[in-house]
């Protein structure tokens, strides 16, 4: 029974973090972001409505779908004439994502593989629905006897987003211009003070992607993973501030508390990942063996 209660509370994390794919969601009312006739997003229909005051910026609203203006033909127009947009917004009071304005940009393109078309300030990206990368590090151990433990981070309170939650040892978003590997060896370094020696040794193994809805917006996400053995006497210290402490645990012990409110929902879903990789969820024992793994990797 306890099996299938953890199995249930999976299955639910996976599907409130796809739920813009569900029945019910915002997904038939949005419109189309698109940019040179690619679409790039996804606009819920209270923001079409204010980006209506700025029509030297963005078209109206035409079969489904807002463009921008065809004056901005280039990625330095579309970038600043969107962040002036952005700004003025930051007063409108229903928009509170933009309270948290963080001054970091974030490539806006159809695809990871396409070039950039702009760039877009993070805080404001899910007012269009525009895909979002991130990176994210499972740091873990193996004793002499092949046990595994995992190093998980607890979130400072002080954090915009998810305070206090437990979390993967490093991870962080990946901003416009960054590389992958260099943005994973300055989170190691920042949040756990991981050696960018020890960090570079961490292994490309999976994408894990999703798409959720919720009152600040659209969420298409896909996070970089990497698995990075560390030394049995290596121990992250706190570096810039984002964690509040860290705990290595027998991996069993990490599978427990992935069925519970005190993760990051998408470093659950991370951990999930590692789990299905290194055979300790079972497709002979986990009946919901094909809905982990189809959860963890939807189209974005």
């Amino acid at each position: 029974m306890a099996s299938c209660s953890w199995a249930e509370n999976i299955l639910q994390l996976l599907r409130k973090m796809n739920n813009f794919y569900l029945p019910g969601s915002c997904r038939s009312s949005c419109f189309r972001f698109e940019i040179e006739g690619a679409q790039v997003g996804w606009i819920p229909p209270h923001v079409a409505s204010l980006l209506a005051r700025y029509p030297d910026v963005f078209s109206p609203p035409h079969q489904g779908a807002v463009t921008l203006c065809h004056g901005l033909d280039s990625y330095e127009k579309r970038s600043e004439a969107v962040s002036h947009v952005l700004q003025s917004l930051r007063q409108e009071p229903s928009l509170t994502c933009l309270k948290g304005w963080r001054d970091e940009k974030y490539s806006v393109m159809p695809r990871f593989s396409d070039c950039p078309l702009m760039w877009m300030e993070r805080a404001a990206t899910s007012l269009f629905g525009v895909k979002r990368y991130g990176v994210h590090i499972n740091g873990y151990t193996v004793s002499d006897s092949q046990e595994v433990c995992m190093w998980l981070a607890r979130r400072s309170h002080t954090k915009q987003t998810y305070p206090g939650l437990l979390d993967n040892m490093a991870a962080g978003g990946l901003a416009a211009g960054v590389g992958i590997k260099h943005t994973l060896v300055k989170e190691c370094q920042e949040e756990a003070c991981v050696p960018a020696a020890t960090a570079k040794k961490a292994r490309p193994v999976a994408t894990v992607s999703y798409t959720y809805e919720d009152e600040e917006g659209v969420f298409p996400e896909s996070q970089f993973v990497f698995d990075l053995e560390l030394p049995l006497e290596f121990k992250p210290i706190i570096g810039d501030g984002e964690v509040q402490e860290f705990y290595l645990l027998p991996i069993d012990k990490v599978k427990e508390l992935l069925a519970t409110d005190d993760f990051k929902p998408n470093s659950a879903m991370v951990v999930l990942d590692f789990l299905i990789r290194h055979s300790y969820i079972d497709p002979d024992t986990e009946p919901y063996y094909q809905d982990f793994v189809t959860g963890l990797h939807q189209i974005l």
